[in-house]
C-alpha cells in the first residue's frame, strides 16, 4: 500500500508494536478460529460445517478476550482480529498483545487491510497456491506499519465499529429483502404450476429426446472473453433458476472437445452436483451467451421433445414439487452426497398440458418474475455498492486520508 500519512503518524513494524503471547493451550475449552471476515470467536458461536479437527491439539495454545489473533497461513485474506472469545487456539496463529499503548482492535483493522490489499503477499518469502505463509514470527514481525497516536487509533477503532454496525445492518435488512422476493418468486412459481386433471403426469425421460453431459477438464481461473478463448461452465451457473454465464473457467488454448457439448442459448441446463445440497438439481434456460462456453461433467443438458416447451421445462425445473424429488433423490441409499444421479433425474415424476398452454404459462412465468428478478438484482447491486463503501471508509480511516474527529 502507498498512501500518504498525516505527520504525526509514525513509521514501525510488527516487532516494535506485538509481542507474541505463549500460553499453553487449557483443558476444556472450546477451539478459537480467526475467520476470513475478520471475526475471531468460538467455532461453537459459527456452527459452520469445513472444519479441520485435530485429535489431541498438538501445540494448541490459549487465547483470551482481547487477545489480537494474526491467522498465519490466511491472514493474507483478512484472518485477523481480536478475539471475543475464551478458547485454544492453533499453532498456525500468531496469539499477540500490544507492547506499549496502541489499540488492538485498530492494528487488527489496519493488518486486516494489508492483507486483503495485497500488501502482505509482498511480504511473505513463500507464497502458495492458496495461502500466504508467515508462521515464522520473525517475518510477521517484519511487516512495517504506520500508526496515528495511541489515542487516535482508539478513536478510529471505534469510528469503525459504530459506523460499519450501521452499514452491516443495513446489508442484513437488503439481504432479508432479497430472501423475501426469492419466496414470493417460488411462490408465484409454483402457483401457476398446479396441475389440473388434464395435463398429463409423466417421468420426465418421456418428455425429453435426450441428456447430455459435460467433461472435466482442466480449466484456468478468469474469464474466457478473448477472441478464441473457450470456457466450461461452473455448476453455480444456474443457481436459483437464473443462468449466469460469468460462473465459468476458462480453458486452455487449444483444449479439445467434443462440439457437441458447446452451450448454446436456449439450452435447459441442470446441476448435477454442487457444494451445496439446495443447490443440487438447479435449473435454468440459457437466455444469452457472452462467452463461448461447454457443459461441465457436473452438468446435464436436457433435450425437450417437440411436445415440451422448453421454457416451460424450465419453469417446472423450479418448481416445489421437482425439487421435494430432488431432495429426496439426493438422500437416497444409492445417492452420492449433493449429486443427483441421471437414473434419478430422468424418472422424475413432471406435469405438462398442451403444448399451447405450456407456451401460455411460461411466458405468463417469464413476465411476472421478471419484475421480481429487477428487484433482486438493483438490490443486490445496492449491497454491492454498501459493501464497496465500507471497504473505501476502512481504507480511509486506518491510512488517514480522513480525520474521524471532524466526522465523529
Amino acid at each position: 500500500m502507498t498512501t500518504t500519512s498525516p505527520p504525526d503518524w509514525r513509521e514501525t513494524t510488527v516487532r516494535r508494536v506485538l509481542r507474541p503471547l505463549d500460553r499453553p493451550a487449557r483443558s476444556g475449552l472450546g477451539v478459537i478460529t480467526a475467520y476470513r471476515d475478520g471475526t475471531v470467536t468460538l467455532r461453537s458461536n459459527r456452527r459452520e460445517d469445513g472444519y479441520t479437527f485435530s485429535d489431541t491439539e498438538n501445540g494448541y495454545q490459549e487465547i483470551r478476550p482481547g487477545d489480537l489473533v494474526f491467522h498465519a497461513l490466511d491472514g493474507f485474506a483478512g484472518a485477523v482480529g481480536v478475539s471475543d472469545s475464551h478458547g485454544n487456539g492453533s499453532p498456525v496463529y500468531h496469539v499477540c498483545e500490544p507492547v506499549a499503548g496502541d489499540d488492538p482492535a485498530y492494528l487488527a483493522r489496519l493488518l486486516r487491510l494489508l492483507g486483503t490489499s495485497g500488501f502482505l503477499t509482498t511480504q511473505a518469502p513463500n507464497v502458495r497456491e492458496r495461502s500466504v505463509d508467515f508462521r515464522n514470527w520473525g517475518t510477521f514481525a517484519r511487516i512495517p506499519l504506520v500508526l496515528p497516536p495511541a489515542n487516535e487509533q482508539r478513536s478510529i477503532a471505534a469510528y469503525l465499529d459504530r459506523e460499519t454496525a450501521r452499514i452491516d445492518t443495513l446489508i442484513e435488512e437488503q439481504q432479508r429483502l432479497i430472501e423475501l422476493q426469492w419466496e414470493r418468486r417460488a411462490a408465484v412459481v409454483d402457483a401457476a404450476l398446479v396441475p389440473l386433471s388434464s395435463w398429463t403426469c409423466t417421468a420426465l425421460k418421456h418428455a425429453l429426446d435426450g441428456i447430455d453431459q459435460g467433461v472435466s477438464p482442466q480449466a484456468e481461473a478468469g474469464l474466457a472473453d478473448e477472441p478464441g478463448a473457450w470456457g466450461v461452465l461452473k455448476s453455480g451457473c444456474v443457481n436459483r433458476g437464473m443462468f449466469r454465464p460469468n460462473e465459468h473457467k476458462r480453458l486452455p488454448d487449444g483444449f479439445p472437445f467434443d462440439p457437441a457439448i458447446a452451450v448454446k442459448e436456449g439450452d435447459v441446463i441442470v446441476s448435477r452436483a454442487s457444494g451445496s445440497p439446495d443447490l443440487v438439481g438447479s435449473a435454468a434456460i440459457v437466455e444469452h451467451l457472452d462467452y463461448r462456453l461447454i457443459l461441465s461433467d457436473k452438468l446435464f443438458r436436457l433435450q425437450p421433445r417437440r411436445s415440451t416447451d422448453s421454457r416451460f421445462l424450465a419453469w417446472s425445473l423450479n418448481s416445489g414439487r421437482y425439487r421435494v424429488q430432488v431432495r429426496r433423490a439426493i438422500s437416497g441409499a444409492d445417492g452420492l452426497a449433493n449429486n443427483l444421479p441421471l437414473s434419478k433425474l430422468r424418472g422424475f415424476e413432471m406435469h405438462f398440458p398442451s403444448l399451447e398452454e405450456q407456451r401460455r404459462i411460461a411466458a405468463y412465468l417469464d413476465d411476472q418474475t421478471a419484475k421480481i428478478d429487477m428487484l433482486i438484482v438493483e438490490t443486490e447491486r445496492f449491497i454491492e455498492l454498501a459493501r464497496e463503501r465500507r471497504s473505501a471508509l476502512i481504507t480511509a480511516a486506518v491510512t488517514g486520508q480522513i480525520d474521524v474527529r471532524q466526522v465523529a
